[in-house]
């Protein structure tokens, strides 16, 4: 399967091999993959190494890594990448597959429900290909176990017959490469876990990577932009890739329509003002959050629960997607007795810090 049909399943698209969750948002600064992805990450995504921007220590270890496979003529030792999502862990898959000039065959965990599909999938795989199995971590138990004698003897157990006349037939496989990407790796087991040799967090991208990406990308879609342009949209796009190309897509329908179709740090500015993303990459409803926190509990501590009834969110909602960039940026804090708000809260809204 080529990359890009995995990629319009996922959004939700009329494809059936893959069926993950849909990710149904409104929210300009969603970083969980939308169908408007789907149709330009394609040819923006970099092919090879030298293409890709960020990441180095990564990049720098899989070089060495792949290298050496090559040079032994044997496939690259099982990889797993985590983090959160629009990071480029699919990227990097292709990008292995690219360096190491192998095929590429591409599933997601909750595609693959019954342990014969896993096992026809692994069955059909040519020598030193590579499986990249996204959301690896919602692979169900039965289907995970077919994994384990694959990834550490590339050999499948096979059971024939029923009853008492039922018995184990060992294939052997092609050596191969599993990556698994998951942004939850606390929820993988520990028997998946210890068996790839490889373990990889990806992280949030600088202000700088995320201009460089954007310039990059600007020139593949044709859009003219400038360093004080390219700068402010990365200064807006939260760290991650995935919504900086989003964020440039919208900036340049309004350039070409209201503008003269170059973006500039002022149309950036004003267009981004106008689609409610402020300067720290915060939106209407991340903001909504926090002045809540600040005006009806006087910047907490204050409970989930008690918070998520009084912005009219779900709990998992604000604990999964809302809250970890909040947490990672200094904006919100965890503590045994509930969330507070920050002094950079408070000074991001242009309020005084109580005593």
């Amino acid at each position: 399967m080529f990359i890009w049909e995995y990629l319009a399943k996922q959004a939700g698209r009329c494809y059936d091999v893959v069926n993950g969750e849909k990710m149904m948002s409104n929210r300009m600064i969603e970083t969980n993959l939308i169908e408007e992805d789907v149709r330009i990450e394609g040819s923006l995504r970099p092919q090879m190494f030298i293409d890709y921007i960020g990441q180095e220590k990564i990049k720098d270890n899989l070089k060495v890594y792949i290298e050496a496979a090559k040079q032994r003529g044997d496939a690259l030792d099982h990889v797993l990448f985590y983090g959160p999502p629009g990071l480029g862990k699919t990227t990097l898959a292709g990008i292995i597959a690219n360096e190491m000039g192998v095929h590429m065959k591409v599933t997601s965990g909750p595609a693959i429900e019954k342990p014969g599909e896993m096992a026809a999938i692994l069955n059909n795989l040519q020598e030193g290909d590579l499986l990249f199995v996204d959301e690896i971590h919602r692979l169900n138990r039965q289907v995970e176990e077919v994994l384990y004698p694959a990834m550490e003897d590339y050999a499948i157990d096979i059971m024939i017959g029923k009853g008492p006349t039922a018995r184990s037939i060992r294939l052997d496989l092609p050596h191969f490469t599993l990556v698994g990407a998951t942004t939850r790796a606390g929820l993988l087991t520990a028997p998946l876990r210890d068996r790839f040799g490889m373990i990889h967090r990806l992280e949030f991208y600088t202000v700088d990577e995320l201009r460089i990406i954007i310039r990059q990308s600007a020139k593949k879609l044709g859009v003219e932009i400038d360093e004080k342009g390219a700068e402010e949209l990365a200064r807006r796009s939260r760290g991650t890739p995935r919504l900086a190309n989003r964020i440039l897509k919208r900036v340049r329908d309004f350039a070409q329509v209201k503008y003269d179709g170059k973006i500039t740090e002022k149309v950036a500015k004003t267009v981004l003002d106008l689609m409610d993303v402020d300067k720290m990459g915060l939106d209407h409803i991340d903001r909504n959050l926090l002045t809540t926190m600040i005006e009806k509990f006087k910047g907490g501590p204050v409970g989930l629960d008690t918070l998520a009834a009084a912005i009219g969110e779900d709990a998992g909602t604000i604990e999964d997607v809302y809250e970890p960039y909040l947490i990672q940026n200094g904006f919100l804090n965890r503590t045994p007795r509930g969330r507070m708000v920050t002094d950079l809260a408070y000074r991001h809204f242009g309020l005084e810090i109580p005593t």
